[in-house]
């Protein structure tokens, strides 16, 4: 088949390599324009702009598809399937009706569950302990479509950039049987239960929700750095109110600390939270790069006293 491929982040990859490498044809990579990037601003090109161009990849470059152009230039491409991976923007209806076999959609959860632009992210937030790559059928609703393929995943004490890395390798040669079965005619798809009580929305998250006060439980505290890591990120504030990132935790057995409070030896940094202590990981304070904590405390010369995560000025 003629596929159209959407997606814009480096998880997109492994999808777009593996329809290269299949029996279909990629005739066209619709991903968002180039972002600024670094200290600098300069602009970059997406890193799937980025591997379509190596691979001689025809490439649309789109934040939306709002102008027409944008939408004659899909037509032209005379697709038979359209294939998302996190493009990072709707498709409107009159472009999910372009191909004859319409769009199909990797998404990382168990549908219905998480539906929305971060489900990784909030996953791990929320404490599940499994999650699913998910290959449905694109629709006006919000990643409601019916299902072709849903394979279980595990989740571990990792970042939600280690699982989308896994679950994007993992996704891969998923959406390639998906499409294969379409072009044969055997793909059978389910139709998600709207009475599922596990259904749930996983909105974008925004430098705001990186904000650790200590003031939850260790384990949520834990939860909430691993689902923010790397992007957009996890940090508190100093008593001089600047901000301190924070990498992976460690939850520590205990319960003498107060919410905020730190305790500070030769090799270890500990944090006081609502219930329980978490021992901090790597750091990086203000305009610097990331260094383990009990370095950073030492450099730090913090006082007995100091309390992390206050915001007064909020």
């Amino acid at each position: 088949m003629r596929i159209v491929f959407a997606g814009t982040p480096a998880p997109a990859i492994p999808t777009l390599e593996r329809l290269v490498e299949s029996t279909h044809e990629v005739v066209g990579v619709i991903t968002r324009p180039p972002a600024r990037v670094g200290r600098g601003r300069t602009l970059h090109p997406s890193p799937v702009a980025q591997f379509a161009r190596e691979h001689g990849l025809p490439v649309i470059e789109a934040s939306s598809f709002k102008d027409p152009k944008v939408c004659n230039q899909v037509e032209s491409l005379r697709p038979d399937l359209g294939v998302v991976v996190a493009y990072g923007a709707l498709i409107p209806c009159s472009v999910l009706d372009m191909p004859t076999h319409g769009w199909i959609n990797l998404h990382f959860s168990s549908l219905p569950r998480w539906r929305g632009a971060a489900p990784v992210q909030w996953a791990l937030i929320s404490g599940d302990t499994t999650t699913a790559s998910s290959v449905f059928q694109l629709e006006k609703g919000l990643d409601t479509g019916p299902v072709y393929s849903s394979i279980p995943v595990d989740i571990t004490h990792e970042t939600a950039g280690e699982l989308l890395e896994r679950m994007a390798i993992l996704g891969a040669p998923q959406v390639v049987d998906v499409v294969d079965s379409i072009a044969n005619g055997t793909a059978q798809a389910v139709p998600q239960n709207e009475d599922d009580p596990r259904a749930s929305h996983a909105r974008q998250l925004s430098s705001s929700d990186g904000f650790v006060d200590f003031r939850s439980s260790a384990q949520a505290t834990d939860r909430q750095i691993l689902g923010l890591s790397p992007n957009p990120g996890a940090w508190t504030l100093l008593p001089d109110s600047k901000r301190l990132k924070l990498a992976a935790v460690t939850v520590v057995e205990g319960d003498d600390l107060e919410p905020g409070h730190i305790r500070v030896t030769k090799k270890s940094v500990e944090v006081g939270c609502q219930d329980g202590i978490v021992r901090l990981g790597q750091v990086a304070p203000a305009g610097k790069g990331w260094m383990d904590a009990a370095a950073w405390a030492r450099g730090a010369r913090l006082s007995e006293d100091t309390v992390l995560g206050t915001m007064e000025e909020n």
